[in-house]
């Protein structure tokens, strides 16, 4: 039996890859990767065929199920087999599932951290998730659902933290504002949508929950994250990271 490895690729930049990770994928005989991993993440893997299987929103994408057949079946013909997920495999990677699937046949699995999208794009806007006096939790949040799976009650963990980050939020960025401002989130709560985080196209649009939708508008269809909270008041005085919520609403 080989040996499975669930990778992080980042954020996107190449050059954010763990050393450990670059390591593995230059030994690596099979990957099967994310549809958003950087093409220069890919060719470290030069040895390794390559198959992908990523997920995107609102477009055909490979059965779970499958996945974790064609891992532990690659696992019985290849001693290093790697699994590279955007961000971290951790957080929003669906890795359980595929951890439980590899326990289940008997292979032996490593996890290799990576980047994740919100430290990424707060790194970028220089500005703390956390701050003394401001914000002593932290909620990382998707409003996505799987078909079959239990109500997902986000909201609650964006209304009781001092800051939030939504995940895989722009295209229902209508429903998340209306959600969260129902349930009694200031309409003032100053907000920052990234997209492409840490890529040469990347794109910062800030503004407030009330103004939520409109700046999704003004997106250009990457992956993005929603960062919400006080401490985000400090972005929208940044003007070289931002684009004006009134240029968006024009272009829209």
């Amino acid at each position: 039996m080989g040996k499975v490895y669930l990778v992080g690729a980042g954020p996107g930049a190449p050059d954010l890859l763990t050393l450990r990770a670059a390591e593995i994928l230059k030994r690596a005989e099979f990957v099967f990767h994310d549809a958003l991993v950087h093409p220069q993440t890919l060719a470290l893997a030069a040895r390794a065929r390559k198959i992908l299987v990523g997920k995107r929103s609102g477009r055909h994408s490979t059965v779970q199920s499958f996945i974790n057949k064609r891992l532990v079946d690659a696992a019985g013909k290849h001693a290093v087999v790697v699994r590279l997920k955007g961000g971290d495999p951790m957080l929003f990677g669906r890795a359980q599932e595929e951890i439980d699937a590899l326990r289940k046949a008997g292979i032996e699995f490593e996890i290799v951290p990576g980047v994740t999208a919100a430290t990424a794009a707060s790194a970028e806007l220089g500005v703390s998730l956390t701050r003394r006096g401001l914000a002593r939790h932290v909620v990382f949040v998707t409003p996505r659902a799987g078909r079959g799976e239990r109500e997902n009650d986000w909201a609650a963990g964006v209304l009781t933290a001092d800051t939030a980050v939504i995940y895989m939020g722009a295209e229902l960025a209508e429903e998340i504002g209306a959600e969260l401002i129902a349930r009694g989130k200031p309409k003032a709560t100053p907000l920052v949508l990234v997209e492409s985080a840490t890529l040469p196209e990347r794109r910062v649009l800030y503004g407030t929950l009330a103004e939520l939708p409109a700046l999704a508008l003004g997106a250009g269809g990457g992956p993005a994250v929603v960062l919400l909270g006080e401490v985000l008041r400090a972005a929208r005085a940044e003007p070289v990271l931002t684009e004006k919520i009134e240029a968006i609403i024009k272009r829209a």
